[in-house]
């Protein structure tokens, strides 16, 4: 299989694929005539059955539901009456986020998963925008591997080169946005789950502030978020499913955003750099090279950029990741034998991994979420944003379920992207390196609660900045 994440090279829109376009350009082309959702759509259909039977992205497909709303959205822009500029343009939703009579079985191949009577918010933000979605995109069993395997939907493979992994557990949605199934796509992120995908399909990646966009299913550190090619396609998704909804009782209305998608350069801001998360894997050196390298366009642009030393001991990252061995272990046990037995067996040894820890242990596995929190505001404020890798490590092979491959182990490669998710900050993955192998690395740039919106658009000048080597050259692919 051909590499495809080569640097980039200039091209206009008029020489790519209509699912090639941003959703900006989709907009425009809406707007002027040039073309339609209708056209657009069976594009999007076109790559989708071209690259899917390798990929394994999707889980629900409907292409004739695809072109009955891309031919809705058709007539609202003939009609000049288009609900707003996602009207038409194609997007996916992750399986976990409900759509209402389409089952969610979150990965894992147990009978008869649960059928959702009412739309996620997210869902019903996008279908009132007029937004096509394409379908619904994988996930490994209970969204708990970094990878796309799933007893379900056996391999997702990496949009950019299938023998390497899609990444996790937005595997599906992180696929689809490589390889084009139109523009936008929605993950979900506990741990890193739309980060991690993001940095090893060099995709633009966010996992926003605590309660920004409402779930249908919140708990701690749970966020849902965009993941798309450019940082302009996040803020017009952010604008649209960045909104507060009642049924989810985290979700929160922040003041003042702007989702202006004009590139803000860190001119003037205290920029802190962190190379050693103080847990975890140890930063491959070709990782840390690209993000030292970051840093200094960072500093260039007239940012003041100082190191920043580890906040999260080992222990606290092992607690958060006993705890989550223990609840994935109490909805393993809720099974039943025939049930249990249909369970990825890497996911089985895992969560068993749980079973043994007494209540006194898990209530304080529990109590290391508040801890890491604590820790990673406080050495976070005295700053504007925070750089780090997203991982320590680049795409490992698509059939292994971790980087890490002994279940026993504890999760050391999202020491830098976990302790956003515990303190409800925003952090974005951008591409900001590409290793001589193909593999693609990610900057993580996080901010302030509720600063998503200027944290997107300094994602937007990096992608400016960072020069060809380090860009996805998208055109390349099939």
């Amino acid at each position: 299989m051909t590499d495809h994440a080569a640097p980039a090279s200039p091209n206009t829109a008029a020489d790519r694929r209509l699912a090639d376009l941003t959703a900006g350009e989709l907009a425009t082309g809406y707007a002027a005539g040039t073309f339609t959702p209708s056209a657009v759509a069976d594009d999007v259909i076109a790559r989708v059955q071209e690259r899917e039977p390798e990929l394994n992205a999707l889980y629900l497909f409907d292409p004739e539901q695809v072109r009955a709303d891309a031919a809705a959205a058709t007539a609202r822009w003939a009609d000049g009456t288009p609900r707003g500029p996602l009207d038409g343009v194609p997007v996916t939703v992750k399986e976990n986020i409900a759509r209402a009579g389409h089952p969610k079985p979150s990965g894992t191949a147990i009978p008869n998963p649960p059928v959702p009577e009412q739309n996620a918010p997210t869902t019903d933000r996008l279908i009132e925008a007029g937004a096509v979605i394409v379908g619904s995109t994988t996930m490994p069993d209970w969204g708990m591997l970094s990878s796309g395997v799933s007893s379900l939907h056996g391999i997702t493979r990496g949009g950019l080169n299938p023998a390497h992994t899609s990444g996790g557990s937005s595997a599906g949605a992180g696929a689809a946005a490589a390889a084009g199934y139109g523009p936008l796509h929605v993950g979900t992120d506990i741990g890193g789950s739309i980060r991690l995908p993001g940095s090893w399909q060099g995709l633009t990646a966010l996992k926003p502030s605590e309660g920004l966009i409402p779930l249908d299913v919140p708990y701690t550190g749970r966020a849902a978020g965009p993941l798309t090619r450019t940082a302009a396609d996040a803020i017009r998704l952010m604008s649209v499913i960045g909104q507060p909804d009642p049924r989810d009782y985290l979700t929160r209305p922040y003041a003042g955003l702007d989702w202006t998608t004009a590139p803000l350069s860190p001119s003037g801001m205290c920029v802190a750099l962190q190379l050693d998360a103080g847990s975890g894997l140890p930063v491959e050196p070709e990782t840390r090279a690209a993000i030292e390298r970051a840093a200094e366009l960072f500093a260039a642009a007239g940012a003041t950029v100082e190191p920043l030393s580890p906040f999260i001991a080992p222990e606290i990252l092992d607690g958060i990741v006993g705890f989550w061995r223990s609840r994935s272990y109490a909805d393993y046990s809720a099974l039943t034998p025939a049930e249990q037995a249909v369970v990825l067996p890497f996911i089985v040894e895992w969560c068993v991994a749980g079973r043994d820890f007494s209540a006194a242990e898990t209530v304080r596995n529990r109590s290391m979420m508040d801890e890491m929190a604590r820790l990673t505001r406080a050495a976070t404020q005295p700053y504007d944003l925070v750089l780090s890798p997203v991982t320590p490590v680049a795409a490992f092979a698509a059939e292994d379920p971790m980087p890490i491959t002994d279940p026993l182990q504890t999760m050391g490669h999202i020491s830098f992207t976990v302790p956003y998710n515990m303190s409800g900050q925003p952090a974005v993955s951008v591409g900001a390196g590409i290793q001589d192998d193909g593999r693609t690395i990610g900057l993580q740039i996080a901010g302030h609660i509720g600063s998503d919106d200027s944290l997107l658009r300094v994602a937007a000048w990096f992608e400016t900045v960072r020069g060809s080597d380090a860009t996805v050259d998208w055109s390349r692919l099939p």
